[in-house]
């Protein structure tokens, strides 16, 4: 049976999704242009050898609409004949281009593949798709939940309620990725993983002095009365702090297998060993990546001692926190280059951000299995395994 393998993987530096973010002046279409260029020239490959370009966006609209990825590829220069496709499963929709990527390698349906992902928050904002007044959902959904769904920022708020998860325990965690992801660039380690774009060369919103009395100053971001009387057990711990900022960004990494690897010349860094997708709860729509943990573990036939590494994005404190209360994992295993809420969370280009630091981390420690999962919008998430090699 044939595997997947990740030969290259690298991403832009993470900008401010604001009109004065560093990266804002970047086309979407650009941003992940460069990441396909980038991709392209460390690897060495010829792009004409790409079977396919899969990438994430979720705001698929105005600057970012009429399937991104395929123009992106053609602006970095890839031949005309090579395809591309642009999915959306939320949060996790680069993710999801790893997933499909690694599985078209393994069935043989592709030799040589690309799973990328892009955001502009500060050209395309959340919700731009969705116009003023009109409902998404539709009468279905409206009768499966006559209460009506939540935001996501309730839905964290929620899970805060139901396992117990207190402000200063948000905080900590949030402070916590803060000093790794500072401490990672000090070191070095995201070097190799970063292509410096327009002069920008570092995540424009990891704050290396964030403290807990800091963090403590700040507003709950989610207050409202309604959803108050709705949800009295809230107890809206929730802030700009402990959560993921709004962001630009892309990333991209390079899927093969071994034998095609090999005959081109390419170091495999981590092979895709297993993965799983699963819905859940769209009220706490942000726990999926629970029961998406244990269900990639099984496929796996692997337990969670032994996993060296895990990716869990941060889309909040309390997504990651429950998580690790659930599966009992070592929050010391957890980010350990920082996570969302330090280093930034541009939708569609997550899922291969985090893949991208996952397995430029799993070679820095010499890691045999790592873990990575996403939570997403409407109870949804991706989780897979990759192998160190």
């Amino acid at each position: 049976m044939r595997d997947a393998v990740i030969v290259e993987a690298v991403r832009t530096p993470i900008g401010k999704g604001k009109p004065n973010g560093s990266l804002a002046h970047v086309h979407p279409v650009e941003l992940l242009a460069h990441t396909l260029r980038t991709l392209v020239e460390r690897s060495g490959v010829d792009p004409a050898l790409i079977d396919d370009v899969i990438g994430g966006t979720v705001d698929q609209v105005g600057e970012q609409a009429m399937n991104t990825t395929r123009y992106a590829a053609l602006s970095a220069g890839f031949p005309e004949t090579v395809p591309a496709t642009t999915v959306d499963r939320q949060c996790g929709s680069s993710q999801q281009a790893v997933h499909f990527a690694a599985q078209g390698v393994i069935s043989g349906a592709y030799d040589l593949v690309v799973a990328c992902g892009v955001e502009s928050m500060s050209r395309v904002p959340m919700w731009s798709n969705v116009p003023p007044g009109k409902d998404p959902f539709g009468p279905g959904i409206a009768a499966r939940y006559p209460e009506g769904l939540v935001p996501q920022g309730i839905s964290a708020e929620l899970i805060s309620a139901k396992w117990s998860i207190t402000r200063e325990q948000m905080d900590s965690f949030a402070v916590s990725s803060h000093r790794k992801a500072a401490e990672a660039w000090q070191k070095g380690l995201f070097d190799a993983e970063v292509a410096p774009l327009d002069g920008v060369s570092r995540d424009e919103c990891v704050r290396p002095d964030s403290t807990l009395d800091v963090l403590a100053g700040l507003r709950p971001a989610y207050h409202d009365p309604a959803f108050a009387e709705r949800f009295p057990q809230i107890e809206w711990n929730v802030t700009a702090g402990n959560a993921s900022p709004i962001n630009d960004g892309a990333s991209a990494v390079l899927i093969t297998s071994s034998e095609t690897a090999a005959r081109l010349g390419l170091r495999p860094l981590a092979r895709l060993h297993s993965f799983a997708v699963t819905g859940s709860d769209p009220l706490l729509m942000l726990t999926g990546v629970i029961p998406a943990t244990e269900k990639v573990l099984r496929r796996a036939a692997l337990s969670l001692d032994d996993i060296d590494l895990f990716e869990v994005n941060e889309a909040f404190s309390s997504v990651v926190l429950s998580w690790a209360q659930e599966t009992g994992a070592d929050l010391d295993k957890v980010n350990v280059h920082g996570g969302a809420i330090a280093l930034g969370h541009p939708l569609g280009a997550s899922g291969t951000r985090l893949t991208t630091t996952l397995v430029h981390a799993m070679r820095e420690r010499g890691a045999r299995y790592a873990l990575q999962t996403m939570c997403e919008a409407g109870g949804l998430a991706n989780a897979m395994i990759l192998e160190g090699v």
